[in-house]
């Protein structure tokens, strides 16, 4: 899952006629992922939509704070689930879904919680607030199993800078689909932003 594109683009969808649009802007532009927040009404139906009409990316879902969430989220299609953080009962949804997970962890107990249940792949969240590339780099040689995916006041300026890191596998954004793009449709915007973090080197 990370691997598949340097950067995930994390988008808020408030329409879900917008969701198809904006996921074949991105893959047009090379980034064949996106992670849909559970923000909004209409998240799930925007799920549902990009993984029925748009079979050349990998649609999942993010903010995922519940194991009811995540049933839904999977009933709606996605094909993998981010979580900001991870209490017990989410973990265990997650162990027990099939679906691959990104749990969130912010600190060295989290994270050595979710590698003791199976888990090397993690979302490091809030990114900036939580201690950024220095922190990172802290936790790559106690921790040396970890890939992260940071999240959380990345820009397109400090994602090269978090993606030099050796423990970052890739990063995740919002300004690969901005809010005022997608409402005036702007799908050329979203494909030109997605081309530029293509070409990023993880």
């Amino acid at each position: 899952m990370l691997d598949i594109s340097p950067v995930i683009p994390v988008a808020v969808i408030d329409d879900a006629g917008t969701a198809v649009p904006v996921a074949r802007a991105l893959v047009a532009g090379g980034v064949a992922v996106i992670e849909v927040t559970l923000r909004t009404p209409a998240a799930l139906d925007a799920i549902r939509r990009i993984a029925d009409e748009v079979p050349g990316i990998s649609v999942g879902v993010g903010t995922v704070t519940t194991p009811a969430q995540l049933e839904e989220a999977a009933s709606a299609g996605a094909s993998f689930v981010v979580s900001p953080g991870c209490t017990p009962r989410l973990l265990d949804a997650m162990t027990a879904s099939g679906l691959p997970c990104l749990p969130g962890a912010a600190t060295v107990s989290e994270m050595l919680t979710l590698l003791e249940h199976g888990f090397t792949e993690l979302k490091f969240f809030p990114a900036t607030a939580a201690g950024g590339l220095a922190y990172l780099r802290s936790v790559a040689a106690p921790l040396p199993g970890l890939r992260f995916c940071p999240t959380g006041g990345l820009t397109p300026e400090t994602a090269p800078d978090y993606l030099a890191l050796p423990n970052v596998a890739c990063v995740g954004g919002s300004w690969l689909t901005p809010a005022d793009a997608i409402a005036a449709g702007d799908w050329t915007t979203i494909r030109s932003l997605a081309a530029r973090a293509a070409a990023l080197t993880p």
